[in-house]
């Protein structure tokens, strides 16, 4: 299960090369593996040393993939019983989703086209049926992501995000348009873990701003508008996805073999504890 782009772009300029750590690579063959196997929700899946062989992966590096996709909720560990397709927690439920691959362009760029679809609709309504109380809150959270956004406080950006879209959603007044931008937004996060470790795809404030504007078009009842600043939203979120995929799949000529110990110096990894940072994507 090697991966093709290996040797991608291996005469590209040193510095331009992306660094992926190895258990993000194997993380990366696992979900497929799961995937190309047909796994459901609640499947057993080999040891870590079963999993080791089949990816062509140390034990270490394949311990470390498999606590990052813990951590994500992808898999589920159960001491003295094994590893485990994760069951669904909520929101998106459907089986299929647990072949979500979180660095496939392709999946990522379907979860943004199903996001603009349903909190456009969410805006909309939002916009229609927000109490004053409402409007406040979503208010609150557009204003308090400019503030994180102006000290690149990412962690304080990511709750304000969070807020803003659930405020947002609430105001819809549908617990199943609330729940789908909830779960979307979980797959998401997922992405941000894997691909980006924490760093913003794009422009903190930019997003703040276009929340500031959809929040403004949902106080005055501006229905339409509030959904088509929403559909641009997410459309900005898009185009800065695509931008830092490609570059990080994309440019790979420098990146290790995917049996590389984290915790070698040349991985950079110090302790051997894959890193798990919080979800600051400007989205």
């Amino acid at each position: 299960m090697a991966d093709s782009a290996q040797g991608a772009d291996a005469g590209a300029d040193d510095g331009a090369r992306p660094y992926r750590p190895g258990y993000e690579l194997v993380a990366e063959q696992l979900l497929n593996h799961i995937a190309e196997q047909n796994l459901r929700p609640g499947d057993r899946l080999p040891t870590e040393a079963g999993l080791a062989e089949i990816l062509g992966a140390s034990r270490n590096v394949t311990r470390e993939a498999v606590k990052v996709l813990a951590a994500i909720g992808r898999l589920s560990v159960r001491r003295g019983a094994g590893i485990f397709v994760a069951e669904a927690t909520g929101g998106l439920v459907d089986d299929q989703l647990a072949h979500f691959r979180p660095t496939s362009m392709e999946d990522v760029l379907m979860l943004l086209d199903y996001r603009s679809v349903i909190e456009s609709e969410t805006a909309r309504r939002a916009a229609s049926l927000a109490t004053p109380i409402e409007v406040r809150t979503i208010r609150e959270g557009a204003r308090t992501s400019l503030t994180a956004a102006a000290e690149h406080d990412g962690h304080a950006f990511a709750r304000a995000d969070e807020a803003f879209h659930d405020a947002v959603g609430a105001a819809s007044h549908n617990v199943f348009l609330r729940s789908s931008v909830a779960g979307v937004r979980r797959l998401a996060s997922q992405s941000d873990v894997l691909l980006f470790h924490g760093d913003a795809p794009g422009s903190l404030e930019v997003a703040a701003r276009q929340h500031l504007a959809i929040a403004e078009a949902v106080a005055a009842g501006e229905a339409d508008l509030a959904a088509q600043l929403m559909v641009d939203h997410i459309a900005t979120t898009q185009s800065q996805f695509e931008r830092k995929i490609r570059d990080r799949l994309f440019n790979l000529g420098d990146r290790p073999a995917p049996d590389a110990d984290p915790r070698s110096p040349a991985s950079g990894g110090g302790t051997g504890d894959a890193p798990l940072p919080p979800r600051t994507s400007a989205s």
